[in-house]
């Protein structure tokens, strides 16, 4: 593949991101584009390695190694190598239905399974990906393409997100008169609600929408099936759903003073601001039933984000470009290695200490990693007039009970006291909310979630099936997009008894 000798003479090099003093001055992506000519040298990179695991798409100690949708990623590098760009997009686009969004928002387990990855830097797939797929609508390659036919078997699909959309643009091309239900009043889930616009621009997920919608999928909006769309009625009019509501459900943080004004689940503060961004350039018009949240603002603010995750880091950024007064990022986990250790080998996904965009933009304004490690909030005090003014701390130690199970245990003496007038919580989600699940009677497995087995995605109440976090839990968007399809396949086999979908 690629170049024979090109990862010994090559090293890896990601593409530049603008200076951060810049960046935080507005909303627009932070990433930049590579040259062609540099773009080939990364390609160059990828080994005939025999057996790429960076496309395996298995889950090892629980986390996912190589690529979920098994992107075909040795053969575009090489295409991409040689210059044959148009036939890189074909590999891509055969796994793939969106890697415009995967390209910029995906952690890339890809990368780390790459084999290069043992004892060196692993290949820049995902900038590689992001690449392709952007020279593809550049030179007009990706165009409305209708179904020739049609089956005349007409299929509802329940929210928007990754899972949604990829379900719906599969059974559209199936053949199916796909119908999606939002119940806010844009098309995109957390594609436009979750993720902040810096991370991936919104107009290019109404870019893919609008694609869609030009070949054939029907879009409604501001509308929740189950409360302002009766279940029963979606369930009579359509010859199947396919249920892809997301895990939306916070996790909550039931401490002293958690009724305190000022402390709001992290998808409120992320979900508001972006509304908030795009109602200032393209409003819309709100209609009976639509879902939102206001706008929440950090400015002149300290601001205590508890959590470390992924959604954590937005709200760290979001803050950021809010121009807080002083920010802090609470993880109750211990600060990973900088290397991999001997427990967490090649090809797991790397548990190696790494700063994300947001904590890269705080450490070049203030010099630190905004996060503080091995902590946790104990109680919330509020002023006079019931708003939060500071999060009491204290240190824990990761210790095994008797069952050998690890946990955290507070340590004595390490209590501190933070000012906030902001207090963000980003401690992931438990599951999906009740209401269509309940309004279809769809059984929940012993996490909440759908019940629906993976490879098949049927529920118990026929021609309803479940995809996405709303039936795996809160996951990856390269997961959603792999049971989106997944889905669309086996609701196409459900319609007509057989499928030609992969």
């Amino acid at each position: 593949m690629a170049k024979p000798t090109g990862f010994m003479e090559f090293g890896r090099e990601l593409p530049p991101d603008r200076e951060v003093t810049e960046r935080i001055q507005d909303w627009q992506e932070f990433h930049l584009h590579y040259p062609e000519t540099k773009l080939k040298t990364q390609g160059a990179r990828c080994m005939d390695c025999g057996v790429p695991f960076c496309h395996t798409g298995t889950l090892i100690s629980g986390m996912a190694s190589g690529c979920p949708i098994n992107n075909l990623i040795p053969e575009w590098n090489d295409l991409v190598y040689k210059g044959q760009w148009h036939q890189a997009l074909e590999r891509l686009l055969k796994t793939n239905n969106f890697p415009e969004f995967t390209g910029r928002v995906c952690p890339a387990p890809c990368e780390g399974s790459c084999t290069l990855g043992l004892n060196a830097d692993p290949v820049t797939i995902k900038s590689i990906e992001h690449a392709i797929i952007e020279k593809g609508f550049e030179e007009g390659w990706i165009k409305a393409t209708p179904p020739m036919s049609r089956t005349g078997k007409k299929v509802a699909v329940v929210g928007s997100g990754p899972a949604g959309l990829a379900c719906a643009d599969q059974l559209n091309n199936a053949g199916h008169l796909v119908t999606v239900f939002e119940r806010s009043d844009r098309i995109g889930g957390l594609l436009v609600y979750g993720i902040p616009n810096m991370k991936l621009d919104k107009k290019l997920v109404k870019r893919r929408v609008d694609l869609m919608a030009a070949q054939g999928v029907k879009f409604i909006t501001n509308t929740e099936v189950g409360k302002n769309y009766p279940a029963e009625k979606l369930a009579s009019e359509f010859d199947a759903v396919v249920l892809c509501g997301g895990a939306t459900r916070p996790r909550d943080l039931p401490l002293e003073g958690r009724q305190l004004n000022g402390i709001h689940f992290a998808m409120e503060f992320l979900h508001g601001n972006t509304r908030h961004l795009l109602n200032e350039h393209e409003p819309v018009a709100q209609e009976q039933g639509g879902f939102g949240y206001p706008f929440l603002s950090a400015e002149g603010k300290d601001v205590v984000v508890i959590g470390g995750g992924d959604t954590g880091t937005d709200c760290v950024g979001t803050a950021l470009r809010h121009n807080c007064r002083s920010l802090l990022q609470l993880e109750i986990l211990n600060r990973p290695p900088d290397t991999r250790q001997s427990d967490n080998p090649w090809p797991e996904w790397p548990k190696v200490y790494k700063l994300d965009y947001g904590q890269e933009e705080f450490k070049a304004l203030y010099g630190q990693d905004p996060r503080r490690y091995s902590v946790t909030a104990q109680r919330f005090v509020g002023d006079e007039n019931g708003h939060v003014k500071e999060v009491h701390t204290i240190d824990v130690e990761w210790v095994r009970d008797a069952n050998g199970r690890l946990g955290p245990r507070e340590i004595p003496g390490t209590e501190q006291v933070h000012p906030a007038q902001l207090v963000l919580l980003a401690m992931g989600f438990l599951g999906p909310e009740e209401t269509i699940l309940g309004a279809l009677s769809v059984e929940r497995d012993e996490r909440s979630n759908a019940r629906a087995e993976y490879g098949q995605f049927s529920t118990n109440r026929p021609g309803v099936f479940a995809a996405g976090d709303m039936r795996r839990g809160q996951s990856l968007v390269v997961w959603a997009i792999n049971e989106g399809r997944g889905a669309a396949r086996e609701c196409d086999r459900y319609l007509m008894s057989t499928t030609n979908l992969p």
